[in-house]
């Protein structure tokens, strides 16, 4: 089963996207802020690290930068999920080391199809 961490701190929109990758058969550890999600990072390692772009605590931002300086280890992929959707802070996001993008609001389908296609192509980077 692939383990995911949700860093949402909008409380509807985190219960409805547990809710539907728990459907999926998705583990999921679920943070409100930034500050939890680094506790989640510190204690396991996830397949997929989804991050708020902007929370309480430390942003998304900075959680990538504490993954990428290795004071974190973990070696899931990132999708960050942000109402900001203009072309220069998508690219912001992707510099620090994002590996996904997704731009706010968007349908809980649509969200899965991603997180399928990413855990697929990092599935078929070992065979």
């Amino acid at each position: 089963m692939k383990r995911i961490l949700l860093a949402e701190d909008e409380d509807v929109l985190r219960m409805l996207v547990v809710d539907t990758l728990e459907d999926e058969d998705y583990e999921v550890d679920e943070a409100a802020d930034g500050m939890e999600a680094v506790q989640f990072l510190r204690s396991k390692t996830y397949d997929l690290i989804i991050l708020d772009y902007m929370m309480p605590g430390y942003s998304g931002l900075e959680i990538i930068e504490k993954i990428k300086s290795s004071e974190i280890n973990n070696q899931g992929k990132i999708l960050v999920l942000s109402a900001k959707s203009q072309q220069f802070e998508q690219e912001r996001i992707l510099e620090a080391g994002a590996d996904y993008f997704m731009a706010k609001p968007f349908s809980p389908l649509k969200l899965i199809e991603k997180i399928e296609d990413i855990l697929h192509e990092a599935e078929s980077l070992f065979y």
